[in-house]
């Protein structure tokens, strides 16, 4: 590459850097002010700028129930097929108990459950999960908590959030910046489990209806209540256990205003929900449905015409509440509930002391940098250090661009970035001094000690790279900005070393190569 060639590169890196660093020094609402402002900015980690932090636990001992009731309803149904008697089948704890035909039912048990714990009694066959079976049940549901959070964390429009499990049935969670705790604690503990069934009966009261029902409830039917604004029973349903539709086949929901401009949720079906509740829909016009949201009723209309796609849920609903109702629905219900084991709340004044102390250290590291390098290496020294400044800006652009999180350990990368930079200028620096020694013209000795001292640099970043590519591929929160300033200060510490530094020497000293200060 030619001189002007490399002038021309540096000058538009160095550009682009400045015109990307900025948005990382600019407040957040005067980026979104100005036109000319990129809105991308490095955004600061739980430990600069404040945030909550939560330790989340599964109900391992409701994992194990939801299991066993799901086996239970496929023993029912294999029962049925084989005509065995099943007088008796319930979950007590994390025991599933069955009577009635003991061996018909134990040789079943034996052939379609194959990873469950059976022991017999003269009664009953009592079944329990076996550790392997326990331990997927809980892996299962800590992967589909993670998931679930995700999806309604993303909905509180937080930034950079870490959502992670944390050991065999934990999860860390951490929101950067300014959240609302309670709001989002409500966000995230709900189950939030929507169904959709038709009302076959109904009256003022729970009693006034069972009243209506001389032989009891049926066991297929449930009553639910529907509570007014202020909380109180203001009607009795009778609706089937099974539902009509069920959240899990919602493809969206959100926050909507009807024309007095009150707050509902607005959803929408997808090609399997639609279809199912267009012909119910059209079935059943004149009839009742209820929506019914975590086993409370939220509204029960008259069918006036045959729905499709789209619906509405209306109900007393605060702003805030119908928009989490509309998150908690889009992102579907958790598996297993949840259980805070700790929290925290991070002020910003603790970020604000990291963040001054961190930039303290890094200037104290460039500082020392500077003055060993221009003692040590002359001019020279001073060209390196002159990379290093443009290093530093260009982490900054290519954080402030992919919107990485800047945390503590991505200071301390930063810093290691220094010193890797400057690493890659002492190799060339100690090749070229070689190659004066030997006797070699300057300008051969500098071409020589910059194509002898590629591959060197080269494998060594190499190597380090794939330490920090692993870093971000398998650690999380702290660990992966560590890996991430790393990766881009590697990137940016061999343009600057290989191409920076030879320039301002062969711009410098090109037309008199033998004055070379090094």
């Amino acid at each position: 590459m030619s001189l002007r060639a490399r002038w021309i590169l540096i000058g538009i890196v160095t550009l682009c850097s400045l015109y990307l660093s900025v948005p990382s020094f600019v407040p957040e609402q005067q980026r979104l002010d100005s036109a000319l402002i990129p809105d991308e900015a490095m955004e600061l980690g739980l430990d600069l700028q404040g945030g909550i932090y939560w330790l989340l636990r599964i109900d391992t001992g409701e994992a194990v129930r939801q299991e066993l009731e799901r086996i239970k309803g496929s023993i029912i149904e294999l029962a049925e097929e084989k005509q065995l008697l099943l007088a008796r089948s319930e979950v007590g704890g994390e025991v599933l108990t069955l009577g009635g035909d003991l061996p018909g039912l134990r040789k079943l048990v034996e052939e379609e459950i194959e990873i469950a714990d059976v022991s017999q009694t003269d009664v009953v066959i009592e079944l329990r999960l076996d550790d392997n079976w326990r331990r997927e049940v809980v892996d299962r549901g800590v992967r589909q908590a993670v998931e679930v959070l995700r999806k309604r964390v993303d909905g509180l429009g937080v930034r950079e959030p870490v959502i992670a499990p944390q050991g065999s049935d934990r999860i860390l969670v951490q929101l950067p910046g300014a959240v609302d705790a309670a709001g989002a604690r409500s966000l995230i503990e709900k189950t939030t489990f929507l169904e959709f069934k038709p009302v076959l009966d109904a009256a003022p009261s729970r009693e006034l209806l069972e009243a209506k029902l001389p032989g009891g409830v049926p066991e297929d039917q449930v009553i639910v209540i529907q509570e007014s604004a202020t909380g109180k029973e203001s009607e009795a349903l009778l609706v089937p256990k099974k539902a009509t539709l069920t959240g899990d086949m919602l493809e969206d929901a959100r926050l909507g205003f009807d024309r007095r401009n009150r707050p509902l949720i607005e959803f929408q079906w997808n090609s399997e929900g639609a279809r199912i509740f267009r012909d119910f829909t059209g079935e059943h016009i004149g009839d009742r449905l209820a929506a019914i949201i975590d086993g409370k009723v939220v509204t029960a209309p008259v069918i006036q015409s045959k729905i499709g796609r789209n619906g509405q849920i209306t109900g007393d609903f605060t702003r805030d509440e119908a928009a989490n109702t509309a998150v908690q629905l889009r992102s579907g219900a958790l598996p297993i509930p949840l259980v805070i084991e700790e929290e925290r709340a991070i002020g910003p004044a603790l970020g604000a002391d990291s963040i001054r102390q961190g930039l303290q250290a890094s200037l104290l590291g460039i500082a020392l940098v500077f003055v060993f390098m221009g003692i040590y290496y002359s001019t020279a020294g001073w060209f390196a250090n002159a990379a290093l400044v443009l290093n530093l800006l260009i982490i900054i652009a290519l954080m402030s661009l992919s919107q990485a999180t800047l945390t503590l350990p991505g200071i301390a990368g930063m810093i290691l970035t220094i010193g890797m930079s400057v690493d890659a200028n002492v190799i060339i620096y100690e090749r070229i001094r070689e190659e004066l020694r030997a006797g070699r013209p300057a300008r051969t000795a500098v071409q020589a000690g910059y194509a002898r001292s590629f591959w060197t640099i080269f494998d060594t970043n190499l190597t380090t790279l794939f330490a920090a590519v692993i870093l971000i591929l398998f650690g999380r929160g702290p660990v992966q900005g560590f890996g991430v300033t790393l990766t881009i200060g590697l990137i940016a510490s061999m343009f600057t070393a290989l191409v920076v530094t030879r320039a301002l020497i062969e711009w410098v000293y090109g037309d008199n190569p033998q004055k070379l200060r090094i």
